[in-house]
């Protein structure tokens, strides 16, 4: 059924604007199969349109272009987000183009990429922008052509009167539309009258992408601009004597410039500054304790045993439970440092002026970004621009606004325009990461294999709470106690894709299945019982998971999967929410001659309704490769304050050849859409591991795992099926 949604003024204000600016989406012809069609350039439309909110504007022409104010790193949201505008608008999707918005905290909320946040917080304004301004058109056209609006009805930016049989374009009206008072209250489709939401749509940018467009902040150039490239303290130390007279000799160099505690060299391109800057001879000296990874697994191993720990969940009566349990099961799971690595490296171009600083580059926060320069400059925040280029990958790293703090200091010291480019090497030494964790479970079974008392410690980095307390098994297991530890380090560390779940998912889905393994049961179906007792009688309180989503995907995942049918298939099971979104994932491994490979892996999401399939699936797809790869491969170790790791020869990604088919489906649970960018790849690590297992009986508790004793004398194989 419809829906009718109402606002107050203000807040339809702070959602729509008023006149000007708005949500340009940037057409593309590859996504169009109509070649006839008149083409105007968006500088043309966009001089002939008239916006009806702070998302759309439409020209006489009848094309309209939809703004798109979240960043774009590859999740798809500069082609979603407009979907659902020109879904509610009726709008036809060939007549649609797509622009980036600038940073502009009046007309948009959570202008920011992280946590797979977009869409669902942006879902229900983006249909009011859609069916407000389609309310405008209709009723300027019912003046118009002086019917009722209730007679009127619209299709793919046509409106229809049914009893004469006159149509007419929104082109034709929008200049009266225009100046018509927006209602303070509209009514969004029924979600089964769908009719671009729910079906797979081309990114918008490909065109620009398959060509090589300069879309990202590394294309990005300005005549008369300076280029500057910074040498950074290791972690824990500080410059003690610096040498630049051979880096300033370097033809293309204008200047070597110090700020905090790095060293820029600053010129007319990177070429000079990559030679200037292996020229540089900065001393250091310790200012603090300079960590080594041998240092972090001693201290991780003290704190485990002995560190004062924050009660997180405490459930029913452990001791008791644990004391009088006929079995208990224990395991430790830890996992390394990992970087980001996105394929585009850190850059930033900043102009610092007398009163105004303008920003350009990848950013997945604009605000912060512009609340750094205002802090550093002593500017006001409306006197400092911030233009969005596309992101070459985030994955968190561009949460940090560190280097854009960099661009501005330099161009402050320089009082000239700057682009700052950090290189592969600067991204992986220099950069924030993924923190170290190390983790104790432990499971209390009575003699008929039920779980009893559950007990998790954990031991995080500058991570505030390295656990999720509320997570499944909880609420489903009477005994529990669940604590952290945290240790302050001085190397920066960082959200990465999918915080604190990228690896405890793995941890606590490998447990599990120790655990089943202890109780003499099917993982699945030991999983099945749990998730049905804490539907039955929950523990501890109102849960954050919704137990009969999990059940479904659960159950949804063994059957596509043939789970446990196959006696040549060795699988794997893993099922996790997060990010407001449910993910089951089955592994498949078949024996090739003695060797386990990986041939397949069964992917059960329910992220509500989803809006773009085509989109869904890259996101998925691409969640589990980067969980996968990084289970098996990623590892980041420090010596001496720095990783060792300086490079992707060093570094090892996982590969295309790699990459075996993975298989996507979806849950339709009536929900509103949540996140994908994240969810999809916490489950993966415990999925590959249990399946691992399955085909070898050697448990994996410690990534990399290509890395790990139980692989010594181990080839795995990882392929396309």
């Amino acid at each position: 059924m419809a829906t009718l949604t109402k606002t107050n003024r203000r807040d339809f204000l702070k959602i729509a604007g008023t006149t000007a600016g708005g949500l340009l989406i940037g057409f593309n012809w590859m996504s169009c199969d109509s070649p006839e069609m008149q083409v105007l350039s968006t500088d043309e439309v966009l001089a002939q349109a008239n916006s009806f909110n702070a998302f759309l504007s439409i020209a006489p022409s009848g094309d309209i272009v939809i703004y798109s104010p979240n960043p774009e790193l590859g999740q798809n949201i500069k082609t979603s987000f407009p979907m659902v505008v020109a879904e509610e608008l009726d709008a036809d999707w060939k007549k649609v183009r797509v622009l980036q918005a600038n940073l502009d905290t009046d007309k948009y909320e959570r202008q920011l990429t992280g946590g797979s946040g977009a869409m669902p917080h942006s879902w229900e304004r983006l249909r009011m922008a859609g069916a407000t301004a389609r309310h405008l058109l209709v009723a300027a056209a019912a003046k118009k052509l002086e019917v009722p609006v209730s007679e009127l009805s619209t299709s793919e930016g046509i409106i229809y009167h049914k009893g004469s049989g006159k149509k007419i374009g929104y082109g034709e009206v929008v200049a009266e539309a225009a100046l018509l008072t927006a209602p303070e209250e509209v009514t969004l489709k029924d979600k089964k009258d769908f009719k671009i939401i729910g079906t797979p749509v081309k990114n918008v940018e490909n065109e620009a992408l398959f060509t090589g467009k300069p879309l990202f902040g590394l294309d990005f150039h300005r005549d008369g601009m300076l280029h500057a490239m910074v040498q950074r303290a290791p972690f824990g130390m500080k410059i003690k004597s610096l040498d630049d007279a051979a880096a300033k000799n370097v033809a293309g160099v204008k200047d070597v410039v110090s700020f905090d505690n790095s060293v820029a060299i600053v010129g007319t391109s990177t070429w000079p500054l990559m030679k200037a800057k292996k020229l540089l001879k900065v001393e250091y000296e310790a200012d603090g304790k300079v960590e080594s990874s041998t240092d972090h697994d001693q201290i991780f191993k003290d704190l485990l045993a002995n560190g004062k720990a924050e009660v997180k969940r405490e459930d029913g009566n452990v001791n008791a439970a644990f004391n009088n349990a006929a079995q208990v099961v224990s395991a430790e799971y830890q996992c390394p440092f990992l970087s980001h690595s996105p394929m585009e490296p850190m850059n930033f171009f900043a102009h610092v002026q007398a009163d105004k600083v303008e920003l350009i580059g990848p950013t997945q926060t604009p605000e912060r970004a512009r609340g750094t320069a205002a802090q550093i400059t002593g500017i006001a925040p409306e006197n400092i621009t911030v233009e969005i280029t596309r992101l070459g990958g985030g994955f968190g790293r561009r949460l940090r606004a560190d280097y854009v703090e960099e661009a501005v200091k330099i161009s402050q010291l320089m009082k000239a325009p700057v682009k700052l480019t950090w290189s592969r090497e600067d991204d992986l030494t220099g950069g924030a990461y993924r923190p170290a964790v190390r983790y104790r479970f432990e499971a209390a079974l009575d003699a008929a294999g039920n779980m009893t008392g559950y007990k998790l410690r954990g031991v995080g980095m500058n991570a505030g709470n390295s656990t999720r307390e509320h997570n499944f098994p909880s609420g489903a297991v009477d005994n529990v106690l669940i604590e952290n530890v945290n240790y302050e380090s001085s190397i920066t560390t960082n959200a990465w894709r999918a915080p604190i779940t990228n690896f405890l998912a793995y941890a606590e889905q490998s447990f599990l299945d120790e655990v089943a393994e202890a109780a003499k049961k099917d993982p699945v179906q030991f999983r099945l019982e749990l998730m049905e007792k804490a539907k039955a009688n929950p523990v501890g309180g109102e849960l954050r998971y919704d137990v009969d989503r999990m059940i479904a995907v659960t159950k949804e995942a063994a059957q596509r999967s043939n789970w446990g049918k196959n006696p040549n298939v060795k699988q794997g099971f893993s099922v996790y929410f997060s990010h407001r979104t449910y993910v089951a994932q089955v592994a498949d491994i078949e024996m090739e001659n003695g060797t386990p490979t990986l041939k397949k892996i069964h992917v059960v999401t329910d992220c509500g309704m989803v809006v773009n399939p085509t989109g869904a699936n890259h996101q998925v797809r691409g969640g589990v490769v980067d969980g996968m790869g990084h289970a098996m491969y990623g590892n980041l170790t420090f010596e001496g304050g720095l990783p060792t790791q300086t490079n992707f020869d060093k570094y090892r990604l996982i590969r295309m050849k790699e990459v075996p088919e993975v298989d996507t489906y979806y849950l339709d649970s009536g929900y509103d859409p949540t996140g994908l960018g994240e969810p999809c790849l916490p489950p993966t690590g415990g999925a590959i591991a249990n399946a691992i297992y399955s085909a070898t009986q050697r448990r994996l508790r410690s990534q990399p795992f290509i890395e790990q004793k139980e692989f010594q004398d181990l080839n795995l194989a990882i392929k396309r099926a």
